[in-house]
């Protein structure tokens, strides 16, 4: 029908004079004016009373109410809109600010055009996606239908954008570092392996937002640099983990663990009173107050309090023991002393609500980190302790080649026995490690602080998680 009347149903031109924010910032002299607008956006609701049709529209910036009246519109005009327009429609209207009755805002319109038509019905906005699932499938409908959904894009967007101009201001530098990877280092997990087929190799999707090439970086002259990407880890899925996610890390030249504190302490609470207006928040049974004093708590003590052993000298038949006692799964054939320890702290962990800090972490939880000045058995590291669980992590760089290689050396015993997520062997790292790498602080944190700063599932937090192609389906790349 629109296209046999000469209208275009998908034109690629927009005339707007305003957007609808615009519109209504200036409604008072428009209306005095009698100035003639020019509104586009998507019909939110269509009301037909007789003569008359109410139509909300909203632009992204805001919404109208939009007057058809059959009297101040050709006849032809306006039974045209009734029979080829709906809810959901994107159109284009003309007229003056006008004020009903009623006293709501609106415009008196005077002309239209369809700008898109729409072939499938969008859900009653009441009533909206209420199915997980299908909220996930079809996220875009989702946003459009539920405001704290739509609030969550807004906010993501604020809080890796309070994270980089916090650093972008102390004078750091943002660089991007290689996704693909001939071997993942910086973290503990299991990699996705692809193929390059230019140079006909199997390659591995980082596991880190580019550790040890700022690292290179350092030792390359550049004091303070940070990277805000996409990291990918083959694991399980929970309300906390996800396989592919955004993460920060920085590296400071010429500081420590413990200089990082006070600056981490200071960035957490700014993340939370730009997205929250406040640095208190409640998640998962958890009462937070970024604006407490932050405690301290030693790993080995954790462990020694809440099982009786030792966590730097234990047998492994004692950290079994432990874990049978603590009703903590575990499969004896491949639970090794470091497995088993973090197991242990894993339970603990979710018992503090914080706000603190974690450290003296033993040395073979950690193979990046230096060895501690007072106790070369742990490293000098904290993780940022939060509504049970682990929401960020900064070290003290280990930067002694020698050590680095013993410790890739032994991560690397770990892979060959079967553990798929200890640390591969980057001896080319090491290389660089012998050309001079200052002392240098880095710290990292995931889109994971995001969520349970908003009281959400990870997954909730992501604009488009991944999904299972539905039965009958091809997985879309």
């Amino acid at each position: 029908m629109l296209r046999q009347a000469g209208m275009n149903p998908y034109p690629a031109d927009s005339k707007r004079t305003h957007t609808i924010g615009e519109f209504q910032d200036a409604f008072l002299i428009l209306e005095q004016n009698r100035e003639v607008a020019r509104l586009t956006g998507r019909i939110r609701s269509l009301r037909l009373h007789g003569a008359l049709v109410f139509a909300d529209i909203d632009d992204g910036t805001g919404r109208i109410q939009a007057l058809f009246k059959r009297d101040e519109m050709e006849d032809e005009a306006f039974d045209f809109f009734v029979a080829v327009v709906d809810a959901g429609d994107f159109i284009e209207v003309t007229g003056p600010a006008f004020v009903t009755k009623r006293g709501e805002r609106s415009i008196a319109v005077e002309g239209w055009r369809m700008l898109v038509k729409t072939l499938r019905p969008i859900p009653d906005e009441w009533y909206g996606l209420k199915d997980e699932e299908e909220r996930y499938r079809r996220r875009y409908l989702d946003m459009l239908l539920n405001d704290s959904a739509a609030d969550i894009v807004r906010k993501r967007s604020l809080f890796w954008n309070t994270i980089r101009t916090f650093l972008l201001e102390r004078g750091f530098i943002e660089v991007e570092t290689p996704v693909l990877e001939n071997t993942t280092g910086g973290a503990e997990a299991r990699p996705f392996v692809t193929h390059h087929n230019a140079f006909d190799m199997d390659v591995y999707l980082r596991i880190s937002a580019g550790e040890l090439w700022q690292k290179k970086l350092l030792i390359a002259g550049f004091p303070k640099v940070f990277e805000i990407g996409r990291i990918f880890r083959n694991e399980g899925m929970s309300r906390e983990h996800l396989q592919d996610y955004t993460q920060l890390e920085f590296y400071m030249a010429y500081a420590d663990y413990v200089d990082g504190m006070p600056l981490i302490q200071e960035l957490y609470r700014m993340i939370a009173r730009a997205i929250l207006g406040t640095t208190k928040f409640s998640v998962f049974g958890h009462d937070v107050d970024l604006e407490d004093e932050w405690k301290i708590y030693r790993f080995v003590d954790v462990i020694k309090e809440h099982y009786g052993i030792d966590a730097l000298d234990s047998t492994i038949e004692e950290m079994q023991a432990a874990l049978s006692a603590a009703g903590i799964p575990f499969d004896p054939a491949v639970t090794n002393i470091e497995r088993g320890i973090d197991l242990l702290w894993k339970k603990v962990r979710k018992t503090i609500s914080g706000p603190g800090f974690l450290i003296d972490v033993p040395v073979y939880l950690e193979p990046l980190a230096k060895r501690s000045r007072e106790d070369s058995r742990v490293v000098e590291r904290f993780q940022v302790l939060l509504a049970g669980s682990e929401l960020g992590k900064a070290f003290s760089e280990l930067n002694d080649p020698l050590d680095q290689r013993e410790r890739f050396q032994a991560q690397q015993a770990l892979r060959d026995a079967g553990d798929e997520e200890a640390q591969m062997a980057d001896m080319d790292f090491v290389e660089a490690l012998e050309y001079g790498m200052p002392p240098a602080l880095g710290f990292g944190c995931s889109e994971r602080l995001f969520s349970f700063l908003m009281g959400i599932d990870v997954r909730e937090g992501q604009l488009f998680p991944l999904m299972r192609p539905k039965d009958g389906e091809e997985a879309k790349g």
